[in-house]
């Protein structure tokens, strides 16, 4: 299929463009780079083998995006593209609504104008929000989320779900994954956070490579093993095979919406991971215990069953291997993808 990645030059998009090309398909690139550098092209073109096709512009331009479609015809769509940062939407909430909602109308419009109507769509683990019982089933409602990043996820689903139900053609796969991380085993692309970073990996590696002086851990008293608070860890390229899985099955499947988990179904602490990635480095993480951070959860994990029974995916790297992965990229690129 010939298939268009929108946001493929970022963390989860380009990891995916990777297996996608190692798959058979024919894949274009759409990026705004507002979260990704385009240093991260070549590299993605030395993993492929080859060119790689990719439009630089955001998706809320109606005229650029109707334009892409018009002179491209595609097979499907993957839609990674939008802001991501939790922390961020609660300061600036207006842009993540204009900017996560408009760019999916954009896009599903030209999609449906020139008749394209297999989508899969990133989607969160935030959409279960507060309340979901653990660890979390796809079927669960009412979705809701505790930041304006989350609730335009739900938004976004929502509206797929009623377009689907509308149209009759589209084949709409909608992926709620956890907490990725990881990067590729070469080591050449990998996770290069904006800024001060908003995970917990990501922090701890640059802690690990001198970039940063300590990690702060929030809250050690969660009614956990170790008082730390419990996260559904899933590695990028595992990851990535899901989107991979997805597409496969949307190709085939009667019309609809169907959503799916991809995560690995258990919690790893923060302490646990510190402790794994010291290992996997050779390197001591410091780090301070300092309070809870609003709206932190203890403790959620994804039930995989679906994904596992209906796309027939399964999350197969280990904690040792994500830290292992994301030592490698950290320590050879400590200052991320250059400008």
């Amino acid at each position: 299929m010939r298939v268009l990645v929108t946001g493929g030059a970022g963390y989860i998009g380009s990891h995916t463009v990777v297996q996608l090309v190692a798959a058979g398909h024919d894949v274009v690139v759409v990026d705004s780079f507002a979260n990704s550098k385009p240093t991260v092209v070549p590299r993605l073109e030395a993993l492929i083998g080859g060119p790689l096709e990719v439009h630089a512009f955001d998706l809320t331009d109606r005229d650029k995006t109707e334009s892409l479609f018009a002179e491209r015809q595609f097979d499907a769509v993957i839609h990674f593209a939008g802001l991501k940062a939790v922390g961020e939407s609660v300061e600036v909430p207006l842009e993540y609504y204009q900017n996560n909602l408009d760019s999916t109308f954009a896009l599903v419009r030209a999609m449906q104008r020139h008749g394209c109507f297999r989508l899969v769509f990133s989607s969160s683990a935030t959409v279960y929000g507060d309340n979901a019982p653990v660890p979390y089933q796809e079927d669960y409602e009412p979705l809701s989320a505790a930041s304006p990043y989350g609730r335009s996820k739900v938004m976004i689903e929502q509206v797929l779900r009623d377009v689907a139900s509308a149209g009759g053609q589209w084949r709409i796969a909608v992926l709620r994954y956890f907490n990725p991380v990881g990067a590729h085993p070469s080591g050449t692309i990998g996770e290069d956070p904006q800024g001060t970073p908003n995970n917990l990996m990501p922090f701890i590696a640059q802690v690990a490579v001198g970039a940063r002086e300590e990690l702060y851990v929030f809250g050690d008293d969660y009614p956990t093993p170790d008082g730390t608070a419990q996260r559904d860890y899933i590695h990028v390229e595992d990851l990535a095979a899901g989107h991979v899985a997805a597409l496969h099955r949307i190709a085939h499947q009667e019309p609809g919406l169907r959503a799916w988990n991809l995560g690995t179904g258990h919690g790893t602490s923060v302490l646990e991971m510190i402790r794994a990635f010291e290992h996997a480095s050779g390197r001591t993480v410091p780090y301070t215990v300092v309070g809870r951070r609003a709206g932190d959860l203890a403790a959620y994990w994804a039930d995989a069953t679906r994904a596992h029974e209906e796309l027939g995916w399964s999350a197969t790297r280990t904690v040792d291997d994500m830290c292992a992965d994301t030592w490698r990229w950290q320590s050879s690129n400590p200052e991320g993808y250059p400008d």
